[in-house]
């Protein structure tokens, strides 16, 4: 009689495979990843912002704000006045009058004044304070982008948004603006304000005197007057009209 054979056993039913699980990132990884985005949104929202008022009037800045807060807590009037006039209606005796009073190189330089930093610097380290080095190219960025002071921070902030206006505006957007939003008295921004404020006339026909006026406060706008001015003002005014005088044509082509 044949023996049966054993059947043969069955081999044991594979586990389906599980899918590989991701890694979790480490903590250390999370705050890499979210300064990369920070920086990512923080470049493209500073160029963006550049290259909109490249074409767009500036219609306020932080300092603006500041000094509205300032009065308000302060129990003052808030007194604002603030017009934008196109750089063509703009007295050329006022431009080249800030450029004697503020930035003598300003259509020189690539942004900052290496010199007049270095001389403000070492006058400084003396203990005498005389008018810094910035360039009005650096006062344009402040004014427009960024808050008063003087942490490392804002002064790096500044130095960046200097980098972006004198490679996408250029000098003759950066005066532009400039004149149009400096502080030129008490709660009076640009020229076609402060050419109303102190002079009655508009922004167009400033004579060299008058122009070297609103120059000769900028300073300090809120302390000095253009008009009916102090003997100290009005020596400021004689050495910026003599200095407008080497000024020359102002060519912002650099042509």
């Amino acid at each position: 009689m044949a023996t049966k054979k054993p059947a043969p056993k069955k081999a044991p039913a594979s586990k389906p495979k599980q899918p590989a699980k991701k890694k979790s990132r480490s903590f250390g990884d999370k705050v890499k990843w979210f300064f990369i985005k920070l920086m990512l949104w923080f470049f493209g929202l500073s160029i963006g912002s550049v290259i909109f008022f490249k074409y767009i009037p500036v219609p306020f800045t932080p300092l603006m704000l500041i000094r509205a807060i300032e009065n308000k807590l302060g129990g003052k009037e808030v007194y604002f006045d603030h017009d934008w006039e196109p750089i063509e209606k703009i007295s050329m005796n006022l431009q080249k009058a800030v450029i004697a009073s503020e930035d003598g190189t300003f259509l020189k330089h690539n942004g900052f004044d290496f010199k007049a930093l270095q001389k403000a610097y070492k006058s400084n380290e003396r203990g005498r304070r005389i008018r810094g080095g910035s360039t009005i190219s650096q006062q344009t960025a402040k004014n427009v982008f960024l808050w008063q002071g003087k942490s490392y921070l804002r002064k790096g902030l500044e130095a960046y948004f200097t980098v972006l206006i004198e490679l996408i505006w250029g000098k003759e957007r950066i005066m532009e603006v400039y004149l149009n939003s400096i502080e030129m008295g008490d709660g009076v921004y640009g020229a076609y304000a402060a050419t109303e404020h102190w002079y009655r006339r508009d922004a167009s026909s400033l004579t060299p005197m008058q122009a070297a006026g609103i120059a000769a406060i900028l300073p300090n706008p809120r302390k000095f007057k253009a008009t009916g001015s102090s003997s100290y003002i009005n020596r400021r005014k004689e050495r910026i009209v003599r200095e407008m005088r080497f000024v020359g044509k102002i060519n912002y082509d650099g042509k």
